[in-house]
């Protein structure tokens, strides 16, 4: 089982409090760490937020946000055998050629530990800021992954959507494994149908309505299924409260069932850990992890 930290970068985000994230947690065992996504924050918006039951944000509108790329490169260059995770980066707000370009080159120079975990966004104020249609959110996020695979995968590359058209373009270096991984966010019936059609990887929302975890996945691997794709090589990473220090509940045996239900990855996070970083995650990483993964 992998465990990871999520949003580490607004947990953690000035410089010498990420160098002290990464590296105990690494030396704690987590194998992935996390960065979340707001490119700005409306003074006043009257979307929902769907992950709390405020529905407003965590935080006030100056709170630090920092670029989760930009954060995944300076923690990357720590870190050295951590894998990089954006959780979620919200794709329709970027341009997928420049993005393609970001990603790969974020890749090849740590040695092919980043994952894209994406989301479609839902504030839309912030969508309105950058001048990104809305309601067109979804159809961009397929064509969007479709395209970064295609200059991705070979030189001269083509492609013709709706929404990206480019044709003989070559984008290199090339990630290191020939693809980032994508890893498709939240619990919608088209994230659920995103996942299993186009997804390398699958994440549940970890906050928001509760789900039933293994209908949800069970549900993902019908659409993998539909899609001529082998369900069992779509990744599901997933939270796991119970596993948390001070939920007075057995870490073991909360993260057996998590397995049992199809789950790979636990997402953690960090601000569980944050009052004592290096002795809690020390602690868990003797007492969960070394337990699990011997």
């Amino acid at each position: 089982m992998k465990f990871c930290l999520h949003f580490g970068n607004i947990t953690f985000p000035n410089p010498e409090d990420a160098r002290r994230l990464v590296l105990a947690a690494e030396a704690a065992g987590f194998e992935s760490v996390i960065a979340v996504e707001h490119l700005v924050i409306p003074t006043n918006y009257t979307t929902r937020y769907p992950y709390s039951e405020t529905g407003r944000l965590p935080g006030g509108i100056d709170m630090s946000w920092p670029d989760p790329l930009t954060w995944l490169t300076y923690v990357g260059a720590i870190a050295q055998q951590l894998r990089l995770l954006t959780g979620v980066l919200v794709l329709p707000q970027r341009n997928p050629v420049v993005l393609a370009k970001q990603l790969s080159t974020l890749d090849y120079m740590t040695g092919g530990r980043l994952e894209l975990g994406i989301g479609v966004g839902w504030l839309r104020e912030e969508f309105d800021a950058i001048g990104v249609p809305f309601d067109e959110r979804g159809a961009r996020t397929n064509e969007y992954i479709e395209a970064m695979r295609a200059l991705w995968d070979n030189d001269d590359a083509s492609y013709s959507g709706r929404f990206v058209n480019f044709d003989g373009m070559s984008c290199n270096p090339k990630p290191v494994n020939g693809r980032v991984p994508i890893i498709v966010g939240g619990n919608s019936k088209f994230a659920v149908r995103r996942a299993g059609r186009l997804g390398d990887g699958y994440f549940p929302a970890t906050g928001g309505p509760a789900i039933d975890l293994a209908e949800t996945i069970g549900a993902m691997r019908k659409e993998a299924l539909a899609a001529g794709r082998a369900p069992e090589a779509i990744k599901v990473m997933a939270g796991c409260p119970d596993a948390l220090p001070g939920s007075g509940k057995d870490a073991l045996s909360a993260v057996a069932e998590r397995e049992a239900a199809g789950v790979s990855r636990i997402v953690l996070p960090v601000s569980a850990f944050e009052n004592n970083l290096e002795e809690m995650l020390a602690d868990f990483g003797e007492k969960v992890i070394a337990q699990i993964n011997g």
